[in-house]
């Protein structure tokens, strides 16, 4: 089973999207298998991460922006403004899927864990996640 999950961001950062991949799940009907998501775009990413301390992803957000700055004299492509070549760069660096097994009908997370699309763009955006969810 695959589904469109079609996502509003409101600009750069973290976006837990764990609530709307577990309905998916739900949906599915597997007990067992595997969910895998995937962002369908070239500027945003996702990943696993700490889903009860808002500072974590603050901070994971601030070292990601030090690391790879806007207004890179070296960048070329700049056409779409100057956080476009950036955001492609930190997208490289994460993740564009992720792969969770699906344990007694929920998905294999953490206590801690939560699912993020990571927007890098500065404005928001319309990004397009596909979750399969197979046995």
């Amino acid at each position: 089973m695959v589904e469109e999950l079609i996502v509003e961001t409101q600009g750069q950062g973290l976006l837990d999207i764990t609530h709307q991949v577990k309905k998916i799940v739900d949906i599915s009907g597997n007990d067992h298998g595997l969910c895998t998501v995937f962002v369908t775009h070239t500027s945003a990413s996702l990943t696993i991460q700490e889903n009860a301390d808002p500072s974590a992803r603050r901070d994971l957000e601030n070292w990601l922006n030090r690391l790879v700055p806007e207004n890179d004299a070296l960048y070329t492509h700049t056409t779409e403004g100057p956080d476009d070549m950036p955001a492609h760069i930190k997208a490289i660096l994460t993740s564009t899927s992720l792969s969770i097994p699906i344990i007694n009908g929920k998905l294999g997370l953490g206590v801690w864990q939560g699912l993020y699309l990571w927007e890098h763009r500065r404005m928001g955006h319309r990004r397009r996640l596909l979750v399969h969810v197979s046995r």
